[in-house]
């Protein structure tokens, strides 16, 4: 799908769904955005769609997924990855600070305790927060990611020590839950003491939050993201895929054969994995 058909499907609210004739949604309406940014904006269509994101950004600062949800939740990354100057300073700033007060059940002072009572050696590891779907709930490798890389672009808006430590624990986090064969579950590397598989999606994910960063956990688990993308069956694994490992150096076309894209939100992922293989990737600029 090309950006023209993207911005075809609008709203007439001026957000996006996620399927053709669906209501507005934060997720593809923020990624619609980024991918006009990557490629060919038309100026209307981005002011309708930042209109629609910022009459929705709830009192707390946060982002709910939807106007029918009334909680913020970790969509809020993905429409922090908009420029500040393209959000707004002060709903940029709002947003900012909801972000950085998210950290995942496992940094609290009761899951610590029950760890130490049940005799979780694993305890230290585990308080290593990352940041969860919605408030009170458990890390997960996808918000985590998310959460990592719109900090990046933040801590160069408000250069602030405080933002740079939440980001490498939330890299921390992200490196202690590699699974055994070098890519990324949704969640723990093994559960009840079993191996977890790696997926492409979370192997992407992770990986282009892990941008630049020096570890030599990271070398098996590029090689394991281009395996993943040798066989990836779906539109969005491969473009995360491509994405993660792009940010490391590494160009991959995949496989040969075309994907369909399950809803909106593939097809801007697959725009904006090609802009990024082209030169131009909007999750790390």
């Amino acid at each position: 799908m090309e950006i023209n058909s993207i911005i075809s499907l609008q709203n007439r609210d001026g957000g996006w769904p996620y399927r053709t004739g669906g209501g507005s949604w934060t997720e593809p309406t923020a990624l619609a955005l980024l991918a006009q940014l990557a490629t060919t904006a038309n100026a209307p269509s981005v002011e309708r769609g930042l209109n629609w994101l910022r009459a929705g950004q709830r009192q707390d600062g946060g982002w709910p997924p939807s106007p029918t949800v009334a909680q913020s939740t970790w969509v809020t990354a993905v429409a922090m990855l908009l420029p500040h100057e393209v959000i707004g300073r002060g709903h940029y700033e709002r947003g900012l600070d909801w972000l950085m007060g998210q950290t995942g059940q496992e940094s609290t002072f009761v899951y610590k305790l029950r760890n130490e009572l049940l005799g979780n050696t694993t305890g230290m590891a585990e308080a290593r927060s990352g940041w969860p779907f919605f408030p009170g709930a458990a890390g997960w490798v996808t918000p985590t990611a998310i959460s990592i890389l719109a900090l990046e672009k933040a801590r160069r808006f408000r250069p602030d020590s405080e933002i740079q430590k939440r980001i490498e624990t939330g890299r921390e986090f992200l490196l202690d839950r590699i699974c055994r064969d070098g890519g990324w579950n949704y969640g723990r590397s093994s559960v009840l003491g079993v191996d977890a598989d790696s997926y492409p999606e979370t192997t992407g994910q992770a990986l282009l939050a892990l941008d630049n960063m020096a570890s030599p956990k990271l070398k098996k688990a590029l090689a394991v993201a281009e395996e993943h993308a040798l066989h990836c069956q779906s539109a969005s694994g491969l473009s995360w895929l491509q994405l993660g490992l792009h940010a490391h150096g590494i160009t991959v076309a995949g496989p040969a054969r075309r994907f369909p894209c399950r809803n909106l939100v593939d097809s801007e992922l697959s725009l904006l994995a090609q802009a990024a293989v082209e030169g131009h990737n909007v999750f790390l600029t």
